[in-house]
């Protein structure tokens, strides 16, 4: 053949086939593998090549909150307001958040020991329609939460079109979370104010344009949250939201949370509103409901009676 001719021609009529060993080496599934977040082992028969491995993914930095300056929060705003006063004494209102407080963490805690990423740790606070009492809620919640040792709470005004928590705590106007997420120059973690409350920090609204919803429907909003809560166990971050009805930010937010409480008046939400509501938020899977104004109890507990002073909200 033309073949044997040209191994005569060059003196190589001594080359043989390559042995073949008798049994073959298992089959690597790098898929499996790479599932359970383990390197493909490499192949045990005489003579193979190792395996490359992948390196392994280093874990997102901590985003730290290192401003320069702590604001105080005015105490006598939020008496005006209703709200929790840190270092007053215990009252009813005080240990109805205590218990919503203990079930927001204890879900957290029992979604990342399933598996969930840091979306756990962050929540929703919205309602169905104005004057419902989220932003009452979301404050209350936040300042409870700051009051668990070893841990932060970070506050985020996600109500663009009408922010409220500045004017609520009595802080300064500044850069905030919709700046953050149009331009990619301003970073985080300046726009964050601390405050004179321990663990208790506050993300502003920021400036209102005209393409919020498209803002947060972008892939920079889910690279924000996740590095909100990568690397920091302890950290809560509660969002205040516009109503769920009357503009978009609640439903997209949903999708990036683990968590939403959706606040619902006892004299004013109504049951088709209710229903609206749940199937938008839809795309979060832990759907709580707190229903806020009520004045009857049907166990009769009256917390701050218990510790001799009677709250009143």
């Amino acid at each position: 053949s033309l073949l044997e001719r040209a191994g005569l021609s060059f003196g190589r009529s001594g080359l043989k086939p390559a042995p073949v060993p008798r049994e073959l080496a298992a089959p690597v599934n790098r898929r499996a593998a790479a599932r359970r977040g383990t390197a493909a082992p490499a192949s045990s028969a005489p003579g193979a090549e190792p395996q490359p491995q992948a390196p392994e993914q280093a874990p997102e930095p901590r985003l730290d909150f290192a401003p320069g300056k702590v604001h105080s929060i005015d105490r006598d705003l939020l008496a005006r307001h209703g709200l929790i006063q840190p270092e007053a004494h215990v009252t009813r209102l005080l240990e109805e958040f205590r218990i919503i407080k203990r079930q927001v963490l204890n879900a957290a805690r029992k979604a990342e020991t399933a598996g969930a990423n840091g979306s756990a740790r962050r929540v929703l606070v919205t309602s169905p329609l104005p004057d419902e009492g989220k932003t009452f809620c979301a404050a209350n919640l936040a300042i409870a939460l700051a009051a668990e040792k070893d841990s932060e709470v970070l506050l985020v005004d996600a109500d663009f079109a009408k922010p409220s928590l500045l004017s609520l705590f009595g802080l300064p106007r500044g850069r905030g979370f919709m700046d953050v997420l149009a331009n990619p120059q301003v970073r985080l973690e300046e726009c964050v104010q601390a405050t004179d409350i321990a663990g208790l920090f506050v993300l502003p609204a920021g400036h209102h344009t005209n393409s919020d919803s498209e803002f947060l429907a972008s892939h920079r909003t889910a690279e924000v949250l996740a590095r909100l809560t990568a690397s920091a166990p302890n950290r809560m971050v509660i969002f205040d939201s516009p109503p769920a009805l009357a503009a978009t930010p609640a439903s997209e937010l949903a999708r990036h949370v683990g968590q939403t409480i959706v606040v619902a008046r006892a004299d004013r939400t109504g049951q088709s509103a209710l229903e609206d509501t749940l199937t938008m938020l839809s795309a979060c899977a832990d759907l709580k409901l707190l229903l806020n104004a009520a004045h009857f109890s049907p166990s009769g507990r009256r917390f701050g009676a218990y510790y001799g002073q009677e709250g009143e909200q």
